[in-house]
């Protein structure tokens, strides 16, 4: 079951694409924290969420939010792919499922022939003090998450 608003987010430490470990902790004690999972790197949806994000990076940054990619693709998969949008944010590895299983969207059915395992498309944000502020959640691959309602949560931690 996902996390829900209001709810204590988990401190989990992650493989970055630059192969350095990030907590989650550290990121939101510094300013909110967004985090997206997202299903698979070099898919379609999840390339046009990643991108549009990286596009959109400064809207976050006057939000002072701090966007966060996660998905279960290798450091170097992730490396790649956030070269590949031209994203200037940090892509995290959840090749052991950990945040995945923490924050509740590991994907259930699978994602395609053989796929499982894989995270469900969610939104979090995490204010400073690392209680979920909003939440989103779907099992629909090819569903973008709502930005503006990101973006107007981030607005009223401000």
């Amino acid at each position: 079951m996902p996390l829900k608003q209001g709810e204590r987010a988990p401190s989990v430490t992650l493989p970055s694409h630059a192969g350095e470990h990030v907590s989650l902790a550290d990121l939101w004690s510094r300013r909110p924290l967004v985090v997206l999972f997202f299903p698979l790197a070099f898919t379609s949806t999840c390339t046009e969420e990643l991108c549009a994000v990286g596009n959109d990076l400064a809207s976050y940054r006057e939000l002072q939010g701090q966007p966060v990619a996660i998905s279960v693709d290798s450091p170097f998969a992730l490396a790649r792919f956030r070269q590949e949008c031209g994203a200037d944010y940090p892509f995290l590895s959840d090749f052991n499922r950990e945040a995945s299983e923490a924050f509740g969207v590991v994907r259930v059915g699978p994602l395609g022939p053989g796929l499982g395992g894989a995270s469900d498309r969610a939104a979090f944000v995490v204010d400073r003090d690392g209680t979920v502020a909003y939440a989103w959640h779907s099992t629909n691959p090819s569903l973008l998450p709502p930005f503006d309602e990101i973006k107007a949560a981030l607005k009223t931690l401000g």
